[in-house]
Parts: structure tokens; sequence; C-alpha cells
């Protein structure tokens, strides 16, 4: 199964992955030496965490070399979607109740991040919206209740 990743999010994922490569992975070692010169590993405190810490980032490069080895990696500045909405596009809506205008880019799941106003291809309002053209009104099923977003504007930057 592909994973689909921005360009820019595939980037993100590669340096984390570098990252815990090159730098954590030789901190957890030494750690695991350090607490190893300690004495009796048994009642080791220090040489536990070391051990856990070294599980969970050997753990983690699997799974980002895992996604990056599926990634479809998609350049949302070369698409060429006709104005429709699609994964990598970044959409102008306005709350058609409120009034209040705000700016999503559909991602992918490890990349998406609501400070940023990236939503997952997967959430309820990038599947609403998924397919959809500017001017369209689009319901959302929020937490609130539904809520009705009209279509601004689609870019693919």
């Amino acid at each position: 199964m592909n994973t689909p990743l921005t360009k820019f999010g595939a980037e993100l994922l590669k340096e984390e992955l570098h990252q815990l490569k090159t730098k954590e992975r030789r901190i957890v070692i030494d750690a695991i030496a350090e607490a190893r010169s300690h004495g009796d590993l048994s009642e080791n405190a220090e040489y536990d965490a070391a051990k856990e810490r070294q599980s969970f980032v050997e753990g983690r490069i699997a799974e980002l070399e895992g996604k990056l080895s599926t990634a479809q990696v998609i350049d949302p500045s070369t698409l060429d979607a006709d104005g429709r909405v699609v994964f990598g596009a970044t959409v102008d809506l306005e709350d058609l109740e409120s009034g209040q205008k705000v700016t999503y880019q559909i991602v992918g799941i490890d990349e998406a991040d609501l400070k940023l106003n990236k939503v997952s291809v997967t959430s309820p309002i990038a599947r609403a919206l998924i397919g959809k053209f500017a001017a369209d009104v689009v319901e959302v099923q929020a937490p609130s209740g539904p809520r009705e977003y009209e279509i601004l504007e689609v870019r693919y930057v």
C-alpha cells in the first residue's frame, strides 16, 4: 500500500530518520555503555531506561524506513487537477455560519498538523473536500455537529 506524502512531508521524515540514525542511535549506545560500566545490570535503572530508549529509537527507525519505502511523494506545485481539490491542494474556505475564513492543505497522515493548517487526507474535512471545486459548498461532520463551508479557492503550491 502506498503512503501518500507531500514533497515537504517526505523531507521531514527523511530528516527525522537521519537524526535518529546519526545522533540518537549514538547517544543511546553511549548511555547503555555508561550504564553497563556501573556493574550489576539486574538493578540498574539507567541501563533499563537506556535499553527502553534504544527500543523506541530502533522502532521509530523501522517505522520511518517502512513509510518512506512505500511513499508516493507528491509535489503539489506540479499538480494539474483543473481546480479540483486533491491530495496536496491548499484550499481556502469560508464557514457559512460564522463567516470565518480558513485555509487548509490536505496532506498525509504523518504530516498533519492543525497548528500549521495541514489536515490529514483521512480527516472528515479533507474527505468532504476531495473532488470538489471552488464555489462548491460542502458539509463536514464536526464534533460540534455538521458545518457548512464554501470553497473559495483551490491552489496547488
